[in-house]
């Protein structure tokens, strides 16, 4: 089916006759011959050309022109017939913990010793570009929740701002019970069997406004479930540095991530290493997708290339007859201008032909 992307751009044909109209004549700039009556002539020639315009015959190249113009903007497109997507998958929101401590290296990954943000980013950054089919979504949290990339199908785009992410971005707290409220305001319109939250931290709530429990609570009511996972080295490996000693585990609240687990009827997962995340990443990829209503969708092939080349070739033949007169196209022109005003002269040619092959 053919149709027009922007048919409203038509309403423009009639401007260029309105500019001729309201605007006043261009000065040519030419000397002039001063007279006293000078601006009695003025007023003349204005009224005159005004009210004169040229000939229908010269006027057709530049509406056409014109016209042309229009037609390539409005986009002229033809759809075809209407193609099921089939829409499967779950709309999964990823929120990530950058307050201070998730600085800490205390990770291992492929034999080096790694930050936890940096662990999160390589593992969860791979997993997330794998959830063909799902949207996704990423919230970046500290004293503040932020909604970093909303529900989405782009994948990468999403991997991308997950690598961009920095350590303290949102605070140096951390607001648990923020990102799930927040989490929860972007799932609530979605459908209930999809509605996903893989909360990482490394740390107690001991910022923002909402209780993260209460947050759980209200996530279960509106079916959103939450995959807590709990990262960092347990608190025995702890380190010295200086003078104090630095326990790299025993801020992370592990019995409220699992009751937030139990309430919404999601699971609690520990990673104390890169080797646990990694089992756990492959964990949450064993997520059945669930099936969402199927969308239809027309191939459009786009059609404005056609009037605008008819468009180019036009004002380069304009062109020509202005800038060489001479030329073969303008002899040719001028030709058939002459025969359209004398049609007699067209069967006298047509006769003198007829004799010349005699």
């Amino acid at each position: 089916m053919f149709e027009f992307a922007w048919p409203w751009l038509f309403a423009l044909l009639p401007l260029p006759w309105l500019m001729r109209r309201l605007l006043p004549a261009a000065d040519s700039g030419e000397a002039a011959l001063q007279v006293s009556f000078l601006s009695d002539l003025e007023e003349l020639s204005r009224r005159k050309a005004r009210a004169t315009l040229p000939s229908w015959r010269q006027q057709t190249p530049y509406v056409l022109l014109w016209l042309l113009l229009l037609t390539a903007a409005a986009r002229p497109q033809w759809l075809g017939e209407p193609l099921p997507i089939a829409a499967s998958g779950r709309d999964l929101l990823v929120a990530v913990d950058v307050s201070g401590s998730m600085d800490y290296p205390d990770m291992q990954w492929q034999g080096e010793d790694v930050t936890r943000l940096d662990l999160v980013k390589s593992l969860l950054g791979d997993f997330l570009e794998k959830r063909e089919g799902d949207r996704v979504g990423l919230i970046l949290f500290g004293s503040q929740a932020y909604l970093q990339a909303p529900l989405t199908f782009d994948r990468h785009t999403v991997h991308t701002w997950l690598d961009e992410a920095r350590i303290g971005i949102a605070g140096k707290n951390t607001a648990i019970g923020d990102a799930i409220g927040l989490a929860l305001k972007r799932l609530r319109q979605r459908p209930a069997q999809s509605r996903v939250l893989i909360l990482i931290t490394d740390g107690a709530n001991n910022g923002g406004q909402i209780d993260p429990l209460t947050a759980a609570r209200l996530a279960a009511e509106e079916g959103v479930k939450i995959y807590p996972i709990g990262i960092g080295a347990d608190p025995q490996e702890s380190s010295s540095k200086g003078m104090f000693t630095i326990n790299p585990g025993v801020d992370l609240d592990e019995p409220a991530l699992e009751e937030i687990a139990k309430i919404t009827g999601g699971q609690y997962f520990r990673a104390r290493d890169g080797g646990e995340l990694a089992t756990i990443k492959d964990t949450l990829d064993q997520l059945e997708p669930v099936a969402q209503q199927p969308t239809q969708a027309r191939p459009a092939q786009s059609l404005y290339s056609w009037p605008l080349a008819a468009a180019l070739l036009l004002s380069v033949l304009l062109v020509i007859r202005e800038l060489w007169p001479n030329s073969p196209v303008q002899r040719w022109l001028s030709k058939e201008r002459f025969l359209q005003q004398h049609p007699d002269w067209r069967a006298r040619l047509k006769r003198l032909r007829l004799r010349r092959r005699r």
